[in-house]
């Protein structure tokens, strides 16, 4: 997949570019590889020189802890810049991973610095994934903060169904999450026993499943209702429901 595509396609869920903004976009030089599940691609302590762009996939934002723990921040899918962030800091305070197999694509800094200075809506643009992702953080510390284990990971359920679907990620009632237990207990800042009972939980109340990296939603109103998701913070131009 052309990953300067999947860029536009990303950016004009938020932002409206000109046709000209595009073709410059286009010319952004890029190269992709991939990722094994659990390869970094950016190190916290790194001073990058490229920003990552999420080609297929989904990728993680997380902080490493010195007993070896991670804490997950958030994760990012096609079309996501999970680390635009570099852009304007010398060295990253966090670190960015695969989940699952993922194809990620690097453009140099001083290509988009320039692609900014020619075609500012474009960094407006890309800003805007900045402040969104600044929102998608302060949601995560209200939901771990203040929710029930059940509501915690409804909420999270919703968030990345919802951007899934944005993003033409689903079909039907189903997107692909190759997240972990373990992983998911460890973006909820719950045990792992605590996260089985969890989802015991939803899927008890026929709210949603999952299972092998898939989530299936079963009652997208009550599962929102549980998790109190009001997707406002995504600042999505349509949506997609």
């Amino acid at each position: 997949m052309d990953p300067l595509a999947v860029l536009i396609k990303k950016l004009k869920e938020h932002s409206s570019l000109s046709q000209e903004d595009l073709l410059e976009i286009r010319r952004l030089p890029c190269s992709v590889r991939e990722l094994d599940s659990h390869e970094d691609f950016i190190r916290q302590g790194d001073r990058p020189k490229v920003s990552a762009i999420v080609v297929e996939g989904m990728l993680a934002r997380y902080h490493l802890l010195p007993n070896g723990a991670r804490q997950y921040l958030s994760f990012h899918l096609a079309g996501d810049m999970p680390d635009s962030q570099c852009l304007f800091i010398e060295v990253m305070d966090h670190a960015v991973c695969a989940i699952g197999k993922a194809f990620v694509a690097s453009v140099p800094h001083r290509d988009l610095m320039k692609l900014f200075d020619s075609r500012p809506k474009v960094g407006a643009a890309i800003w805007r994934e900045t402040l969104i992702d600044a929102a998608i953080f302060r949601e995560a510390i209200t939901n771990n903060s203040a929710r029930s284990a059940p509501a915690r990971m409804a909420h999270l359920f919703c968030e990345l169904f919802y951007r899934s679907r944005a993003s033409g990620l689903t079909r039907d009632d189903t997107c692909i999450l190759p997240i972990g237990l373990n992983q998911l207990g460890e973006a909820l800042g719950l045990s792992l026993a605590t996260v089985n009972r969890a989802l015991a939980n939803l899927r008890d109340t026929d709210l949603a499943d999952f299972k092998s990296g898939s989530l299936t939603i079963r009652n997208w109103a009550g599962l929102a209702d549980c998790g109190e998701f009001n997707p406002r913070y995504l600042h999505l131009r349509r949506e997609p429901f």
